[in-house]
């Protein structure tokens, strides 16, 4: 079966309520949202790229969104192999 011959008219809708109600889990551990500071040594290069980069949104927001896409890339990787 082919992902469009797949009929979803009778699977509801999420709501936001629903998400903002759903429990995030990381190894079956559940997760605070929002974000946590850390302090972490990076190499100068990659503070320069990303500083370089991210412009006036700041650098420290683009790593936090390369390092979620690559987490969620690779969570779709192993899922599929």
């Amino acid at each position: 079966m082919q992902d469009e011959d797949i009929d979803f008219s009778d699977i509801p809708e999420v709501t936001e309520e629903q998400v903002r109600q759903a429990v995030l889990r990381v190894g079956g551990k559940p997760v605070e949202r929002g974000q946590r500071p850390v302090d972490l040594l990076l190499d100068a290069f990659i503070v320069e790229y990303f500083e370089g980069k991210a412009g006036e949104h700041g650098y420290q927001a683009l790593i936090n969104q390369v390092l979620a896409e690559y987490i969620h890339n690779r969570d779709i990787e192993n899922q599929l192999s």
